[in-house]
């Protein structure tokens, strides 16, 4: 439930309603707002009646939240959530776009993804040290090797980073290096890993599952949240569906439900999503002109000798057209994004 405080009410006032509901057996969550203060309160509401509440000094009124999600829903903080990493803010009007390649495959070929996607306009560098694999023979990631070279490159271009945790033994040493947590599809629902993982105070970007409603993706955030951890971004990266053309299907229609529903920021993955590097612009541009709050890309500097996802991987040119082509839909929409590089730009002039 939400209890809003009167415009009048007090610190003193205040903590006498937590302290009540908190000897009632409730979590609770202040939220202070430019007009009002509010708490939500997390528990068993047959312990309290609402009238108790209400006959509070300072108290305005209790709304019950319906939705089986409390802490992520918009009844519980009508304004958007803004997640920093670093520099970077998420969820504010700026689209911020992360890139880089699926795998880690050494520190030449980091080092020159980081910059190449720099300089395109991407605010934040992607790439999986520890990669899951529908395969066991499948590359599997260079584990700490490859946290050490996404170090370096964070440090010669200012990127903040973001990868992959897969398994609870792993998070000491990924939160030592990364500035963003992953949490893969997979592990949608490995809530032992998400309690855990919220634990380092880190910002944790949550995938979709496989087949995942989106009612059962917003609960997998509420155990992110609940664990105490606010920053939380969502992201879409395809459903499992009768079509087999793509590697997915791209809901992009759960974009602006997520918005609707949450206050939290939602990032699209096109790459995942279409599994084909002709597919990812379009996609792309698809995806802000929906609402999104940024992109992830798959980008790297040779996609025909990757290691892992080469098909739906982006060279160099093409993320660059891409983002020229995103900053276009983002200003349509009233958004923004950096400005790329201008090399795309004068070769065509040329």
């Amino acid at each position: 439930m939400i209890v809003v405080l009167q415009n009048s009410a007090g610190e003193k006032n205040l903590d006498n309603v937590v302290a009540y509901l908190e000897a009632k057996g409730f979590i609770t969550h202040i939220v202070r707002g430019a007009e009002k203060t509010i708490v939500g309160a997390v528990g068993d509401k047959s312990r309290l009646m609402d009238m108790s509440l209400e006959a509070m000094s300072g108290v305005e009124k209790v709304i019950p939240i319906l939705a089986p999600y409390k802490l992520a829903s918009r009844e519980f903080k009508p304004q958007d959530t803004v997640i920093r990493a670093g520099n970077v803010t998420i969820g504010s009007k700026e689209i911020i776009v992360m890139a880089g390649p699926c795998a880690v495959e050494s520190k030449e070929q980091m080092l020159e993804s980081a910059r190449l996607v720099k300089k395109a306009g991407a605010k934040i560098l992607r790439g999986g040290a520890f990669k899951p694999r529908s395969s066991p023979y499948s590359f599997q990631g260079l584990e700490k090797e490859g946290l050490e070279y996404l170090a370096l490159a964070r440090q010669e271009t200012g990127l903040p980073v973001i990868t992959e945790i897969m398994d609870p033994q792993h998070l000491d040493l990924v939160a030592h290096y990364a500035d963003i947590l992953q949490i893969g599809a997979r592990n949608m629902q490995n809530f032992s890993l998400l309690k855990q993982a919220a634990g380092y105070g880190k910002p944790l970007l949550l995938k979709r599952g496989l087949s995942a409603t989106i009612e059962e993706w917003i609960l997998a955030a509420e155990y992110i949240l609940s664990a105490g951890n606010p920053q939380v971004i969502l992201c879409e990266r395809g459903i499992r569906t009768f079509e087999t053309y793509t590697r997915n299907t791209l809901d992009l229609s759960a974009v602006p439900v997520i918005k609707h529903l949450t206050h939290l920021p939602v990032v699209v993955d096109p790459s995942h999503g279409t599994g084909k590097w002709r597919w990812v612009q379009p996609m792309s541009q698809a995806a802000i002109a929906a609402g999104a709050d940024g992109l992830i890309i798959e980008v790297h500097p040779n996609p025909g000798e990757a290691l892992c996802d080469g098909p739906q991987s982006l060279a160099p040119d093409k993320f660059e057209q891409l983002m020229l082509n995103v900053n276009n839909v983002a200003r349509a929409v009233g958004r923004k994004l950096k400005q790329p590089s201008l090399s795309l730009k004068q070769r065509k002039i040329s």
